[in-house]
């Protein structure tokens, strides 16, 4: 189904959404207990004191809030689709915006927390991919509190997710987590009904695979590039190479 046709349904189209990616997480379908812990992550937005030098067709995050509005879309849909209080907890990457907000004068982390607090959910603002495996493993107590849903929204390529691609430097990133720090990943992390996506771009070609030998759990990634075009119409991100598809 196309965005267009997507957005043509509006809301009815959003929670159709909502199952569909879980029925296709595998073989059996995905119901990631709403008691478990739900993990979304939000990887920073580049610079345009970087992005002015590409080509206008090439730039990244004209608009600060692409992976904001994206984990904001799929917050409601969780929520919508389970009908009773979800363990939601938001990761998002506070140094990109910090200096993303500087850029454009505009309060971006107040921004952020609005979304917070209008669906009362957990925030916690992180600086590196060691911040991530860090909560993955001792953020709760994972023998009685488990993963039951990892979601990330950012920049990425197929190794890597890149929390500040093009915020320091033009093409680049300082701050990532990399496939082989999956291996710091505890096994029992994750409930056995799991389900992880990557929507970043080109995921599925090699930093899905590595998650799944971590941590016995499939993610789905993107084979080719995904757009963030259609954020502002409540639509997620899609695929937009020629050819490409999601991973199983």
């Amino acid at each position: 189904m196309t965005a267009r046709t997507l957005a043509r349904f509006g809301n009815a189209a959003a929670l159709a959404l909502a199952v569909a990616v879980f029925c296709g997480a595998g073989s059996a379908e995905a119901r990631p207990d709403p008691n478990d812990e739900y993990i979304i992550v939000s990887g920073g937005p580049s610079l345009i004191e970087w992005e002015q030098y590409r080509k206008e067709a090439h730039r990244h995050d004209k608009w600060w809030g692409n992976f904001i509005r994206s984990a904001r879309i799929r917050i409601e849909q969780l929520q919508k689709y389970y009908k009773v209080p979800v363990n939601i907890t938001w990761m998002v990457y506070r140094p990109a915006y910090e200096s993303r907000a500087t850029e454009d004068g505009e309060p971006l982390l107040s921004y952020v927390e609005s979304v917070r607090d209008k669906y009362k959910i957990r925030l916690i603002y992180f600086d590196s991919g060691d911040d991530i495996i860090r909560y993955l493993n001792e953020g709760n107590n994972r023998r009685k509190l488990k993963v039951g849903g990892f979601e990330y929204f950012g920049h990425s390529n197929k190794y890597c997710w890149t929390f500040d691609y093009s915020n320091h430097i033009l093409g680049a990133s300082k701050a990532f987590l990399h496939e082989r720090d999956l291996r710091g990943i505890k096994r029992g992390v994750f409930a056995k009904d799991a389900f992880a996506q990557s929507w970043g771009c080109h995921s599925g070609e090699s930093f899905s695979a590595a998650f799944k030998r971590s941590t016995g759990v499939k993610m789905k990634g993107a084979i080719g590039k995904t757009d963030y075009s259609e954020i502002y119409r409540g639509i997620l991100p899609f695929l937009s190479s020629p050819g490409g598809k999601w991973t199983n």
